[in-house]
């Protein structure tokens, strides 16, 4: 799969159970990145707040994400059903190119790419009650490969197809439930991918806009 390299920030484990499974990024490096960011369009009226955005080795923003609804919780604790959120990933589209060094080659990303960032992300947010905090790695490690294989395979029988509204235009995404919410991925007429995940609010009901300010996002 063409896709950004697997960011380990998303996926650390939370300990405890604590919120903000996630080291909450500035907006200096929202305003930084090359490409314009998505988040839900203006029929959200509730919070929004910023997560992290991840970078190349050259310092260029690669991708990044913003938040919606309730700051999420890690989903074995008691709040886990009152939760309501969706979180937006933006992901630069970008062909293979040669790294800042020269010496090497980086990874073109896709709406694939888009895919697999928000799978694991609702993986981030996901601990299920069985496990102790000493497998919860193992757990996630597995999970991970498995979001991995599913973002390769978007004409898969696990994916369907959704029409989301784009800045106003209706765009198709791939789209995928499963216990522990769902994830949607799909390419804007602004060149960009985007992929979202999401709990407690319904992905059939939600558009996606440009942002045209970040500062809204901070709280």
């Amino acid at each position: 799969m063409e896709t950004t390299s697997r960011v380990g920030a998303q996926t650390s484990a939370a300990e405890g159970g604590a919120r903000l499974p996630y080291a909450r990024g500035t907006v200096d490096g929202y305003q930084q990145a090359s490409f314009p960011w998505y988040g839900l369009d203006e029929a959200f009226t509730g919070p929004r707040w910023l997560m992290q955005v991840a970078t190349a080795a050259d310092g260029a923003v690669e991708h990044g994400s913003v938040g919606h609804g309730d700051e999420p919780s890690v989903r074995h604790e008691a709040t886990e059903d009152k939760e309501r959120f969706a979180v937006v990933v933006t992901v630069a589209a970008n062909p293979v190119r040669r790294s800042a060094d020269g010496t090497g080659l980086l990874e073109a990303t896709s709406v694939s790419s888009a895919a697999w960032l928000a799978g694991v992300g609702l993986l981030s947010f996901t601990w299920p009650r069985q496990l102790d905090h000493g497998l919860r790695d193992d757990w996630l490690d597995q999970q991970t490969e498995t979001a991995w294989v599913l973002a390769d395979d978007l004409a898969g029988p696990v994916w369907s197809t959704l029409s989301l509204p784009v800045d106003g235009v209706p765009t198709p995404f791939h789209y995928r439930e499963s216990e522990f919410g769902w994830v949607l991925a799909g390419t804007t007429q602004a060149g960009v991918h985007v992929g979202a995940y999401g709990r407690g609010m319904s992905a059939y009901g939600l558009g996606f806009a440009m942002i045209k300010d970040i500062q809204a996002y901070v709280v």
